[in-house]
This record gives C-alpha cells, structure tokens and sequence, in this order.
C-alpha cells in the first residue's frame, strides 16, 4: 500500500519495509478530530481504509515530518477509519539509517505545499 501513496512512490522495496515497520496502526470511530490547526503536529498519518477530509490512500501531516510546525489542517474523520501513523522521531530515526528516502520524498512535499 505504501509503494501506491505519492510521497512513498520512489522509495525502494527496502525502504518501504522499513516504514512499513516503523508505522503504527491507528483507529479513529467516525467524527474523531485526527489534526487540527495549531495544534502541533506530531507525524504523518496514511489513510488505508475510510474517509476523512483527505480520503483513502492519501496523507496528512507530512510537514510535521519535518518541522516542528503547528497543524495546518483541521481534519476529521467521516467515517470509522484505519490509519498508520508515522511519529516524527521514529521517521528521523529512518532517515539517520536511509537519508535517501528524503531526497525521494522532497518533490512530492514540494508540491503539496505548493499547491500543485
């Protein structure tokens, strides 16, 4: 499911594991508050099954990957939704053992932030 997520798509197979890994499960009952503004932001969040305001197989959070910046977004579940959620220390962790995977990520997070 990884591979299929923009921000993921040119990460290799080794590298996806090692996410993969280090994900969370998350769930969250319909109505649930997963992000909202200001509050600061503690990692990435992968919808796999549900929709909220981003809907299934997209992302949120992935500026709080990097930064230590408040949320931009309120979001909320509509439905019951199944998530994983990739906390910021543990994705520094990956990126201290495979420093790649950010040169890969960095287009797709320019482009969100930029609005395309």
């Amino acid at each position: 499911m990884l591979k299929q997520i923009p921000i993921f798509a040119e990460i290799d197979d080794d590298g996806l594991d090692v996410i993969a890994r280090l994900a969370t499960d998350f769930e969250a009952p319909a109505g649930r508050v997963l992000a909202e503004v200001g509050q600061p932001g503690t990692g990435l969040f992968v919808i796999e099954a549900g929709i909220v305001e981003v809907g299934p197989g997209e992302f949120f959070g992935e500026v709080a990957l990097l930064t230590d910046s408040p949320r931009n977004a309120r979001v909320r579940a509509r439905t019951d939704v199944r998530c994983l959620a990739i906390e910021r220390h543990v994705f520094d962790l990956l990126l201290d053992a495979q420093p790649t995977i950010a040169v890969k990520m960095l287009p797709v997070v320019a482009r969100r932030l930029s609005g395309h």
